[in-house]
């Protein structure tokens, strides 16, 4: 199975730190991940992201940025780095609630992987392999078109509270959602990932 395993170079961080993201189509072996992730297994230490829960490379690279940020800086508020990819990504303070609304479920469908190399034998050749061998799925291009196609914007918009955004005129709409109505949403899920614990 090719591997579709993107690294990003974020902005504001160090070069040493790159992140490395995959995304999954018709995943399989959720279970088994999660389990994984629950044993405290070391081999697994990634952020496994329900995709449905991901509005845009933006939303997720704003968590992926404010939680390595806040390893670097010592202020982690879960066990990693890993984890705390997914509470930033929760509005709420809660570790258990982040993981149950944004973290891999035993039914996640479409998976999103992500990987910061917290020692140096941690490349993109190594998480690519690993990935290839434990994940099965179909790994697809992480792109905001993907990204489309996998998320829930009624999930989003009830576990940001924000079902209440203003719905711009029927012109603006693109895949089902209004564009416009897609900016505004992020605009909010941005805020809410900068403000979360400040």
């Amino acid at each position: 199975m090719s591997s579709c395993l993107e690294t990003i170079h974020l902005p504001h961080l160090p070069p040493t730190l790159p992140i490395h993201i995959a995304l999954y189509r018709d995943l399989q072996n959720a279970s088994f991940l999660r389990q994984q992730l629950i044993a405290g297994n070391t081999d697994f230490e990634y952020a496994l992201i329900d995709a449905s829960m991901v509005l845009s490379r933006t939303h997720i690279l704003a968590a992926v940025f404010r939680a390595v940020n806040d390893y670097l800086n010592g202020h982690l508020r879960s066990r990693n780095v890993h984890s705390e990819i997914v509470l930033s990504l929760s509005p709420a303070k809660n570790i258990a609630d982040a993981f149950r609304k944004f973290g891999i479920t035993d039914s996640t469908k479409d998976l999103l992987v992500v990987k910061v190399p917290v020692s140096p034998e941690i490349t993109h050749e190594s998480v690519a392999a690993h990935l290839g061998e434990h994940v099965k799925g179909i790994p697809v291009r992480f792109n905001d078109a993907t990204l489309s196609s996998t998320c829930d914007v009624a999930k989003i918009k009830k576990a940001y509270k924000l079902g209440a955004l203003a719905t711009p005129p029927a012109k603006y709409q693109v895949d089902g959602v209004h564009d416009g109505e897609k900016r505004l949403l992020e605009v909010s899920l941005l805020g809410a990932i900068a403000l979360r614990g400040s």
